[in-house]
């Protein structure tokens, strides 16, 4: 099933909200998805960021915050059954996705700093050193042993040459580590500086996107700036973030 939320005030059942969108936002405002009319809540007071099948809340620098499970957090990757409390109102998260990714790949974000190293022989490292996040995997590895059943005998017949995986990568074009690039071979890749301005690139069926996720001010390609929802990316966009220019390309 989808994910969502269950809004209760004093026990009592007020609505569901389908987490149907990449991004949605929770505030007192009427423009929000999730709206609570209440003067505890600020005009736009947190976010639910949905990429595949995980989500993760974060506190939009609300004037009265919010907890989870009780305790006061600003960014919360959320699980099963996780209850957000924004003023008297509890929100409820429910999926039945058990998910594969830890809360550190969102709780950290690789900022610009030292130089960056080759990405095509990832190393294992406990620290961030520079501008990217490692990635994760869209979809988790299954693999199974499975022992072929007898198939009737049929006549051949062509089959198709699978696609090709379409590779993409961003080059820095600005900074210390002006020329330096990050082949896309994750399902979500982190870019930014936490507390200023931070967005996710992910990886999808249908191409490339970019989404904003933490700052005040959102991110630009080709000096438009983006809203809040998922912008997909073509060849050769140039994204600023953070004050540091990038551009995206496909390389097959």
């Amino acid at each position: 099933m989808t994910a969502k939320l269950i809004m209760s005030l004093d026990g009592v059942l007020i609505q569901e909200y389908p987490l149907s969108k990449d991004r949605m936002t929770i505030g007192r405002k009427p423009d929000n998805d999730i709206v609570i009319n209440n003067l505890a809540v600020s005009s736009q007071h947190a976010a639910i960021v949905t990429i595949g099948h995980d989500s993760f809340m974060e506190d939009l620098d609300s004037t009265n915050g919010l907890t989870v499970n009780g305790v006061p957090t600003k960014k919360h990757f959320l699980h099963n059954n996780d209850v957000i409390e924004i003023g008297k109102y509890m929100l409820k998260y429910l999926s039945d996705h058990v998910s594969q990714t830890s809360a550190a790949d969102f709780e950290k974000t690789m900022i610009l700093r030292a130089p960056l190293v080759s990405y095509k022989a990832p190393a294992e490292k406990s620290g961030d050193t520079g501008f990217f996040q490692k990635g994760h995997a869209a979809e988790p590895e299954i693999k199974a042993e499975v022992k072929p059943e007898p198939l009737p005998q049929v006549d051949a017949v062509p089959v198709a040459a699978p696609r090709p995986v379409t590779l993409a990568a961003i080059q820095i074009l600005n900074g210390p580590n002006a020329g330096k690039e990050l082949d896309l071979v994750k399902g979500l890749t982190t870019l930014g500086k936490p507390g200023v301005q931070v967005a996710v690139l992910t990886r999808r069926p249908q191409g490339f996107f970019i989404t904003h996720v933490e700052g005040a001010s959102y991110p630009s390609v080709n000096g438009q700036v983006l809203g809040g929802q998922p912008h997909q990316l073509q060849d050769h966009d140039l994204i600023e973030l953070a004050g540091i220019k990038m551009e995206f390309y496909f390389k097959n």
